[in-house]
């Protein structure tokens, strides 16, 4: 049995980062690591499969935009009782709890997690107010690892973090759970009532970083096929009185736990993020096999190579994301399956669960 690891989240949601944290938290265990996870806020997904592969999962119940020095001592106790030789934090609140927290309660090993290229909210000037407190308690964390290179030259570009503590370690997938599957295709289809149009999907948070109406008025330029949109969040009301509006052809499915079928069944994904890191639905739409179309942001040339496994267009242009979407509708088969092979490849090689769950062992077992 390995030394105690604690992953410290700010939540664990339906999100790309929260998927990871408790993604690597069961590999871990998996290889026999004592993993423990804490989420700041509380939870609201993966507490059943956390438990079902013996990972304990504590909750500091704090709310979000509040301060709160109860839950500082709720940590406290709880990495008393823990008595971890590594506390690995992720997102900006818990890296910053995670270093504090250090000043009392001492813990051998202290890693911050960046998971996006700027971790702030929409108001402006925020992202320089993080990069300072970043900066102010850089000596508390023994080093600073982002899921993306772009992420990690702007945070050193911004001085946040200084060069010789960063470390890149990209977000991984199962690519057993996400992998081709035609009978799936054809099961999936037949259950969402699909029969020969051209479907597109979109996986993630109906929030601002998403930008959404880009998207939408991308595919009312187009005209043909239909969108699915897997997520749920606060613009969802504002998102479907845009969508009548447009007249856009798509479906609201709320939050789902089938992604890699609903990734089967359609012909492409679309991502038009304004604000990224390295997303982690382009990285399962790749080892899907499912061609991307992504806004040129962050992190994610690093998941989707433009013009080989699908297309990069500039944030916020709805003309090129049309342009981009009518290019890959109108591929030959035989290109489209040379294409999802080389993203699947892509996938294999650099994002597969087990090799990155290798990079993260390799980094803690370096202190």
């Amino acid at each position: 049995m390995t030394a105690p690891v604690v992953l410290l989240t700010t939540n664990l949601a339906r999100g790309g980062a929260e998927t990871q944290v408790a993604q690597l938290a069961i590999s871990l265990r998996r290889r026999g690591w004592q993993v423990s996870v804490i989420s700041l806020l509380e939870p609201s997904a993966f507490e059943r499969e956390l438990a079902s592969s013996d990972v304990p999962v504590y909750s500091l119940r704090m709310q979000p935009g509040s301060p709160n020095l109860l839950a500082l001592a709720r940590l406290v106790a709880i990495l008393r009782k823990l008595r971890p030789r590594i506390l690995h934090s992720h997102m900006f609140h818990a890296n910053l709890l995670a270093r504090v927290t250090r000043l009392i309660c001492p813990v051998p090993v202290v890693i911050s997690t960046l998971h996006s290229i700027a971790e702030s909210s929409r108001r402006s000037g925020d992202a320089g107010r993080r990069d300072w407190l970043y900066r102010i308690t850089d000596a508390l964390s023994d080093v600073t690892v982002s899921v993306s290179a772009a992420g990690a030259a702007r945070h050193e570009s911004a001085r946040a973090v200084p060069r010789a503590k960063l470390r890149v370690i990209p977000n991984g997938v199962d690519v057993e759970r996400f992998r081709p599957d035609a009978a799936e295709r054809a099961r999936t289809r037949d259950m969402l009532d699909i029969r020969d149009e051209f479907v597109w999907l979109a996986v993630g948070r109906l929030m601002w970083k998403k930008d959404y109406p880009t998207m939408f008025r991308a595919m009312a330029r187009r005209r043909t096929g239909v969108l699915l949109i897997a997520g749920a969040g606060p613009l969802e009301s504002d998102l479907r009185t845009l969508a009548s509006e447009l007249g856009v052809n798509l479906r609201f499915l709320g939050e789902r736990e089938d992604i890699p079928e609903l990734m089967n069944a359609c012909d492409g994904l679309l991502l038009s993020s304004v604000v990224e890191g390295l997303p982690m639905v382009l990285i399962e739409a790749a080892s899907s096999g499912l061609l991307s179309i992504a806004t040129d942001v962050a992190g994610v040339r690093e998941a989707v190579l433009d013009e080989h496994t699908g297309y990069l267009v500039p944030p916020e242009n709805p003309e090129a994301f049309a342009r981009a979407m009518s290019r890959l509708v109108e591929l030959s088969d035989q290109a489209r399956r040379d294409m999802s092979r080389a993203a699947r490849d892509h996938a294999v090689a650099r994002f597969d669960l087990g090799i990155v769950t290798s990079e993260w062992e390799r980094l803690y077992l370096s202190y």
